[in-house]
């Protein structure tokens, strides 16, 4: 059997089995690896190289700097200003995301705009007490149109300039893309307003997620306490604790105001069934006993220390607090510092996109604005086993020949029917492709025969190659698609099967913008 059957078999497989939805979507992408590797498709070192491409390099280096802006209160910041525009209108706030995802992607790539805003959006969705599916989908599709305001905002556009530039010696503006991309993004905005509540699902995220804005005045009100200055700040929080059974501290007594034995934290009351203890009311001692909850006061650090004792349980981490109580809390101004920086190093191309981006996350942990284990902690490994196994089926695609004879054959079978029907035939195999191979990896399948077939016609071959940077944006039908799309996947609680409802309609302005506008832009 021949590589290339061999490969689309694979390739349909896969794609039932994301559809069926029964196995992890991890264990799935290490099977595509593993099967072209068994079948002879690819060899040992081809299969498994994703996992060591620079461009998973880079995502994981992303979900390091979006741990740090989310752990820093960045982005609580970013969500209380995005929240405090919009006010009570869920249109202008879904508006307001959307364009600053877009805005944001135009200079760093949708997955490092994706990466980064997705926990702004999960905060401010659960303060707004709505699920996060309602806002992440409409968001990482408004990076997809973002990433076509300017050249830096994607690889793919990048890369086709160049190819622009190489047979044409035309070079292409850095915002002159944006004559296609910001009519594509208002597009995305007023289908995601008129048509998302009926086309995005609501899901449950994995994690259970809760809003803390404002758990400071709870806590104080729950406790009746009267704290001179507010009760959370950059630097002193509260927390809630429970003294489980068989804890180390039964027996020992207790006070309001006491210091605890670290000298670290401060006794701000005790909480045992309907009877509160503060200072004020009941300054004696206090037995504990099992069941008694204690409210302690002091530095974040040690307030999660205590977190980490065996002899309490935290009624909330306190990490999970800070974070969405204290906006720019200690360390924002370190991890917005280096994430210009990146952005600048991005926007610039003075070194690669992976460069910039492990260089920020190694500046992130020197500077102490994270822990090398919640650097750990942040990344999505779920998103990064995907991207580097679906990459071994891009590889294989373009090794066996299996796209390049499916795009041949379409080509073929267009004959005469003109330059306009040839863009249409390009975009319905970068569409296909582009859904389950990186649109990258398709882009660089489809250019040469674009660029075929523009010569054979004499056509130029500038509109060409800009409608195949369009086509490929459009990578909208399934979380495998882009790294963007699956880095929502997770934090939303999305299915496989959620994307394409919101993604047809998007994809088909994308066609329709490619092989309509692209040619008044640039003449054929």
């Amino acid at each position: 059997m021949a590589d290339s059957l061999i490969t689309l078999i694979i390739l349909a497989v896969t794609v039932a089995l994301f559809i069926w939805d029964r196995l992890p979507i991890a264990v799935v992408a290490m099977l595509v690896p593993v099967s072209l590797w068994a079948t002879g498709v690819l060899s040992l070192p081809e299969a498994v190289a994703g996992f060591g491409d620079p461009t998973v390099l880079f995502i994981a280096a992303l979900f390091v700097v979006s741990e740090a802006l989310d752990a820093t209160g960045v982005t609580a910041w970013v969500g209380d200003l995005a929240l405090r525009y919009a006010g009570t209108s869920s249109t202008r706030l879904l508006v307001t995301l959307m364009v600053m995802m877009a805005v944001l992607t135009a200079l760093i790539t949708p997955n490092g705009s994706v990466a980064a805003l997705t926990p702004v959006i999960v905060a401010i969705a659960v303060r707004g007490k709505r699920s996060p599916s309602q806002l992440l989908l409409p968001a990482a599709f408004a990076a997809h149109a973002g990433s076509l305001l300017m050249l830096t905002g994607s690889p793919v556009t990048l890369v086709l300039a160049d190819y622009v530039e190489d047979v044409s010696g035309h070079r292409v503006g850095l915002f002159s893309v944006a004559l296609v991309g910001a009519p594509l993004l208002v597009i995305t905005i007023v289908v995601a307003l008129l048509l998302g509540a009926r086309l995005v699902p609501v899901r449950s995220p994995r994690r259970a997620l809760r809003d803390f804005g404002a758990h400071g005045l709870l806590l104080t009100s729950h406790y009746g306490l009267r704290l001179d200055g507010p009760s959370m700040g950059r630097d002193v929080g509260l927390a809630e604790f429970i003294v489980p059974p068989r804890s180390d501290y039964i027996g020992d007594e207790v006070y309001a105001g006491m210091v605890t034995e670290s000298g670290n934290l401060v006794v701000a009351a005790v909480h045992r069934g309907d009877e509160v203890r503060d200072r004020q009311t009941a300054p004696k001692k206090a037995v504990l006993c099992a069941g008694d909850r204690l409210l302690l006061r002091g530095e974040w650090s040690a307030l999660d220390l205590a977190a980490e004792d065996p002899g309490l349980i935290a009624v909330d981490l306190p990490e999970d607090v800070r974070r969405q109580a204290v906006p720019l809390g200690i360390g924002a101004k370190r991890a917005l510092s280096i994430l210009g920086v990146m952005v600048v190093l991005l926007a610039t191309g003075l070194v690669p996109p992976p460069v910039a981006g492990i260089a920020a996350a190694i500046a992130i942990i020197l500077s102490g604005a994270l822990s090398v284990e919640r650097a750990y902690q942040g990344i999505s490994w779920t998103t990064i086993i995907m991207v580097a196994g679906m990459m071994s089926l891009s590889v294989a695609m373009e090794h066996s020949g299996a796209a390049e004879q499916l795009a041949h054959g379409l080509v073929a079978l267009l004959g005469d029917a003109g330059p306009y029907a040839l863009l249409a035939g390009l975009f319905v195999i970068t569409a296909a492709l582009g859904q389950l191979i990186s649109n990258m990896a398709t882009a660089l399948i489809v250019v040469p025969i674009g660029l075929a077939a523009a010569a054979e016609m004499a056509v130029s071959p500038i509109p060409i190659l800009m409608a195949i940077a369009v086509f490929a944006a459009g990578a909208l039908l399934t979380p495998v698609a882009t790294p963007a799309n699956l880095v929502v996947m997770e934090a939303a609680g999305y299915r496989f099967g959620d994307y394409w409802k919101l993604g047809l309609p998007l994809l088909v302005c994308y066609g329709l913008a490619g092989i309509f506008l692209v040619p008044l832009i640039w003449p054929l």
